[in-house]
């Protein structure tokens, strides 16, 4: 849809056409898929610590489930400016998922629990912050810079719109990649009936400490062919260097040493590459990611100052004109009220709930951050997309100031550290949160819409997603956590003994005593003569006298992938774990600053390889990701950039450009996304509640016989990547 300058702007739907626009039925239509895509979105940024925008997929589904409804129950058909509130009202999961997956898990690094209330209530502050920070700026951003702000995404959502509105788009796309990953997880080996492995993967026995992998999953292969061959081939190419040239390295050269070698307690000699990687990749790949983030950022610094200057130019010049004797139906804003009000409020609760434990300087600085960010996020997607937003950057900026901050007032306790994280994650969701705001509001400006009516949408969907994304992280942490048996010398003090508690999922069917938790900080660990710890940091369960029964091993950075054999087994199930790569860095960046207790070696490695990689003209973003991340997560990333790849160069570049975002490959890709990630969902939340139905699910491919077979779970997933590349071939037929 071409742009034109704000004062030759014609919208689709001319302000004085009135339409049915902001209903019960899109309101409900547009909470129920920004719910799937929001915890669809929390599962990939807990996995590989990013996100896929979620509002053209939904505004095709929307078009159809309307379509459908009609058909079948002879309702009105809906719209085009209902179809807009439905993917305007479900479009706030996506961004809210990302701000809460990026930075709420360090709360478990830090050595504090995953409380649901503390979550819920971030995410729906921070949501609600973001969007009604960005209301005063509709007009200067929106309508005043209209030909000048592209803002890709909302321009790309408002065609699919328009297109649908004249009966050329349907959802079948979408429904099949859907559809094909929920099977596909289904059938797997990761909690489902295992009739091929999730994970095929060879120790190199010629190359010491060498290992490759691939993990077989519907949802990676599918944001590798969104995001394109040549971020997908950065991302693999990080894992490469981890795991066939770091890992190596430290085996070889590490493997003579007598001693262990910080941080880890265990000889390197004795260790495999896993164990090499969580003790000490982890740390190279969180310096990368800190590293690249910042440098994202820097790069669009004066982008930034403007984008800043710009808004607040266009800000003042919108509030001090002369008052409108007229105000037309596509000019409608929230009152200014709503927002000064809303905003005092949210500041207001921000310093009375007790869980942030936030101060009247954390409020201040919330605010301050917020705002400032909020109007740089709006601009910058409107500059360059969603999808190259430096939030992360932002994020990193936020917690590094905020953390040098507190240092310079002496405030460094356990306390201190969570309001330093909570101040970052407010501001990264609101800052999230206000560029999506932003592009849904140039997709209404396309068409006609108005913004009231949309406002109102996404602070629906904002608080829905908020509440529901927190239950979901929650879910996601405790279905994965394993309590791990531990027979430990050393007694906890009684005064660090915490409140009784009882375990949970499978393990509580065997185990229903009630135990203290014990949190031991790298302050708190106890540690032998040479400065090894004794009882390494991490939460315990321990009885009356002290005594440690339970390691306490989170599904989230959690490092245990077994749970401890049941009475008849030799084995215990295998627990897929959650990296969230970008939380760990988090957690890194506020005890390493307030505590000045790191392996800064390592990290320092990671900073110079980030710098190197933009020295050689790379971005180093998506490089670090690659080396926090398994090789086998990015692999399956690598090949759907291939089958991209070769979309694109049968098509011509010309033809791939002119799909762009709503190509039937990039829809059946996010079809893909949706299905594996809801499907990895559900399988973990039935993993960890009812041990005894998945190895019920599980012993269906152990009757076929397949379910360790390498070359079954990689031919499974060439099928899968060939029916990607069929409907991304054929898409122009």
């Amino acid at each position: 849809m071409a742009t034109t300058p704000a004062s030759e702007h014609r919208p689709l739907v001319p302000a004085s056409t009135i339409l049915p626009e902001l209903r019960p039925m899109p309101l409900l239509v547009g909470v129920v898929l920004g719910v799937v895509f929001g915890a669809a979105s929390l599962y990939l940024a807990l996995r590989i610590g990013m996100t896929i925008s979620a509002s053209i997929p939904i505004a095709v589904m929307s078009i159809s489930i309307f379509r459908w409804m009609s058909r079948a129950f002879g309702a009105r058909p809906a719209t085009i400016l209902e179809n807009n509130i439905v993917q305007t009202t479900g479009s706030a999961g996506e961004s809210i998922a990302f701000g809460v997956a990026v930075t709420m898990p360090a709360l478990l690094v830090l050595g504090h629990d995953m409380d649901l209330w503390r979550i819920m209530t971030v995410a729906v502050l921070g949501g609600l912050l973001g969007i009604l920070l960005m209301i005063p700026l509709r007009r200067g951003l929106i309508v005043k810079e209209h030909g000048r702000l592209a803002y890709p995404e909302g321009t790309a959502c408002a065609e699919v719109l328009r297109v649908g509105e004249e009966g050329g788009m349907n959802a079948r796309t979408v429904f099949a990649g859907f559809g094909l990953g929920f099977l596909f997880k289904l059938l797997s080996g990761d909690g489902g009936l295992r009739l091929f492995k999730t994970v095929p993967e060879r120790v190199l026995s010629f190359y010491k400490g060498g290992s490759i992998g691939m993990e077989a999953a519907p949802e990676l292969l599918g944001v590798g062919y969104i995001i394109g061959p040549r971020i997908a081939g950065i991302m693999c190419a990080g894992g490469v260097l981890a795991y066939l040239v770091l890992i190596p390295a430290i085996a070889i050269f590490g493997g003579g040493l007598p001693e262990p070698l910080f941080p880890a307690s265990t000889l390197i000699r004795d260790m495999g590459p896993h164990e090499i990687r969580n003790a000490y990749i982890l740390y190279i790949g969180a310096g990368a990611v800190a590293t690249g983030g910042i440098i994202s950022m820097l790069k669009v610094l004066p982008l930034i100052a403007q984008a800043f200057a710009a808004g607040m130019k266009d800000l003042l010049a919108s509030r001090s004109g002369a008052p409108r004797m007229e105000v037309s139906r596509t000019d409608r804003d929230l009152p200014m009220g709503v927002v000064v009000l809303g905003s005092m409020a949210l500041v207001l609760a921000l310093s009375l709930v007790p869980s942030l434990h936030i101060s009247l300087l954390g409020a201040v600085l919330v605010v301050l951050f917020g705002f400032l960010f909020v109007t740089v996020s709006s601009r910058l997607t409107g500059e360059i997309g969603s999808s190259s937003n430096p939030i992360s950057g932002m994020t990193v900026a936020t917690l590094l100031l905020t953390c040098l901050l507190y240092l310079a007032l002496g405030m460094t306790s356990p306390t201190d550290r969570v309001a330093a994280l909570m101040v970052a994650a407010i501001v990264c969701i609101a800052s999230s949160n206000g560029g999506t705001t932003s592009q849904d509001l140039k997709t209404g400006y396309l068409l006609g819409a108005t913004p009231r009516a949309q406002q109102i949408g996404i602070l629906v969907g904002a608080l829905t997603s908020a509440i529901v994304i927190g239950l979901t992280l929650k879910l996601f942490n405790d279905s994965a956590t394993v309590f791990a048996r531990q027979d430990l010398q050393w007694r906890v003090p009684t005064e660090q003994l915490g409140p009784l508690e009882h375990l949970h999922g499978p393990e509580a069917t065997r185990d229903a005593a009630a135990y203290h938790g014990v949190h031991i900080t790298s302050e708190t660990a106890p540690r032998d003569s040479a400065g090894a710890f004794l009882v390494p940091p991490g939460k315990y369960l321990a009885d009356d006298s002290g005594r440690i029964h339970y390691l306490v091993d989170p599904g989230i950075n959690g490092s245990v992938d077994h749970r401890d054999a049941a009475p008849g087994q030799t084995e215990g199930t295998f627990v897929r774990k959650f990296d969230a790569p970008k939380a760990r860095l988090m957690s890194l960046i506020i005890d390493g600053i307030l505590t000045r207790k790191l392996p800064w070696g390592l990290v320092l490695i990671g900073v110079f390889i980030a710098l190197t990689l933009e020295l050689s003209g790379i971005s180093s973003l998506p490089f670090a990701v690659g080396v926090y991340l398994p090789l086998s997560a990015s692999t399956p990333i690598w090949v759907g950039g291939l089958v991209r790849w070769w979309v694109d160069r049968k098509q011509g570049k010309a033809a791939s450009e002119s799909e762009g975002d709503s190509s039937p490959g990039v829809l059946l890709s996010s079809g893909l996304i949706a299905g594996g990630a809801i499907a990895g969902m559900v399988l973990a939340i039935v993993a960890g509640t009812s041990e005894s139905t998945s190895l019920a699910l599980g012993k269906v491919g152990e009757a076929i016989g397949l379910g360790g077979s390498d070359l079954a779970s990689l031919a499974a997933f060439a099928l899968l990547g060939y029916l990607l590349l069929r409907s991304g071939v054929k898409a122009r037929a």
